[in-house]
């Protein structure tokens, strides 16, 4: 059998995905319709092996231990939500809870980072597992980037005939490699032996140096296990060329919808909304929860999900846009490339609108995408506008690529701003 580990990180984190993530755990948060690792949930499923799913993070709510129920029975695959009371790194977390981990003689287990969007071939990824890797290696699933993007992500080097990890570098300051981590791996049970390594060099040296230094017990999987066992025979790269992305920040959100939108345009139909008489014109793929109330004469897409209790009124027009649980959109209001939060209003003739971060669509290598909230002068780069939970955008105002905190009630238009 095989089991999944999904690292979930913990609230102190997930800084650049605010305001959203201050009312629900950016793991949750929806995209194209279902919480960000939901997609994670339905890719460990189709593994036949599958018995097991595992969530580690330092989130302190029920929420998360609710979802783990509701997937267990969404999925029938047992799943259990262990929290870390202190960051104990991405490494760190899975050594702490290895007996959990390890229960039951898996053969191997994968390992994910939350905050990714992909086209998960983990079949795939579990075949080159088990015909490339020795016992005690790790294999990580890696893709293209081009050059410029390839420094933001840890780099890998590898030897092209048989795949081994040569070198590793985690956002190396030049370029290595056009070869980048996606965080998806498989570790098997023996990996835990170069953890136990690592500790005990970490407990030696911190008592040596130091001796009245606490233990340090946060270990990162990249720089402190990979990165030395890379070249040693121990690390092989599996590369893919489906989608994938990285949801760091709310821009990237709306990338992401998108990305999964058109996949469920492959892969499941039934939820995507299409065209018919008297209902909204709808272009491109959209989806739209049943409970959601939108005037026939208004037109959504393409891209763009519709949550619970959204009400959207005459004439409105959405496109490239997640709108989210009971939001208002009021009469002949226009949304472009824009998140709307939970109970917000866009009022009459308003214009809430953002300038994506789209990749270059003659760059085959486009599909990675890094955007940021700020450029190296501080200034806000183009990206989405973000209205958190609660705000108020009064008729006819125009708000422009700008982040609104919650609860707020604009008297006039923005552009380019953070109104706190």
């Amino acid at each position: 059998m095989v089991k999944a580990v999904i690292l979930v990180g913990r609230l102190q984190k997930g800084t650049r995905f605010r305001p959203l993530s201050l009312e629900i755990p950016k793991p949750l948060f929806p995209i194209a319709g279902q919480p960000m690792i939901q997609h994670h949930f339905e890719a460990c499923a189709k593994v036949p092996e599958m018995k097991e799913i595992i969530l580690i993070g330092g989130y302190d709510s029920d929420q998360m231990r609710r979802f783990a129920q509701k997937m267990q029975k969404e999925f029938s695959i047992p799943v259990r939500y262990l929290q870390e009371h202190e960051s104990l790194g991405t490494a760190g977390g899975i050594y702490h809870f290895r007996d959990q981990i390890l229960s039951g003689s898996p053969e191997c287990f994968f390992l994910f980072n939350c905050d990714i969007c992909c086209d998960f071939p983990l079949v795939d990824l579990l075949k080159f597992h088990r015909e490339h890797t020795p016992a005690d290696g790790i294999t990580m699933m890696g893709t293209d980037a081009n050059r410029k993007q390839a420094v933001n992500y840890g780099c890998i080097v590898e030897n092209s005939d048989t795949h081994e990890v040569k070198h590793y570098v985690e956002k190396p300051e030049t370029f290595v490699s056009s070869i980048i981590n996606t965080g998806v791996y498989i570790l098997s049970p023996n990996a835990f032996a170069h953890m136990s390594t690592v500790f005990r060099q970490n407990y030696e040296g911190n008592y040596r140096d130091r001796p009245m230094s606490p233990v340090r017990d946060s270990i990162s999987l990249e720089q402190d296990i990979i990165s030395p066992l890379a070249g040693t025979g121990k690390i092989f790269v599996y590369k893919t060329s489906r989608f994938w992305s990285q949801i760091k920040t709310a821009g990237s959100a709306i990338y992401a919808n998108r990305l999964y939108l058109g996949l469920f345009r492959q892969t499941c139909p039934e939820r995507l909304t299409v065209n018919e008489a008297d209902q909204p014109t709808i272009i491109g793929d959209v989806r739209i929860h049943p409970t959601a109330d939108i005037n026939p004469t208004a037109m959504l897409g393409p891209n763009v999900y519709v949550g619970p209790g959204v009400v959207i009124r005459a004439g409105a027009r959405v496109k490239e846009s997640i709108i989210l649980d009971s939001a208002e959109l009021m009469d002949h209001c226009c949304v472009l490339h824009s998140i709307v939060g939970w109970h917000s209003v866009v009022g009459e003739w308003a214009r809430v609108e953002g300038f994506p971060c789209d990749p270059n669509p003659n760059d085959p290598l486009a599909r990675v995408n890094s955007d940021t909230v700020f450029n190296d002068e501080g200034r806000l780069n183009p990206s989405i506008t973000i209205l958190g939970k609660s705000v108020f955008i009064p008729p006819e105002v125009i708000v422009l690529n700008s982040i609104v905190l919650p609860h707020k009630e604009l008297s006039g238009s923005y552009k380019n701003q953070i109104i706190l």
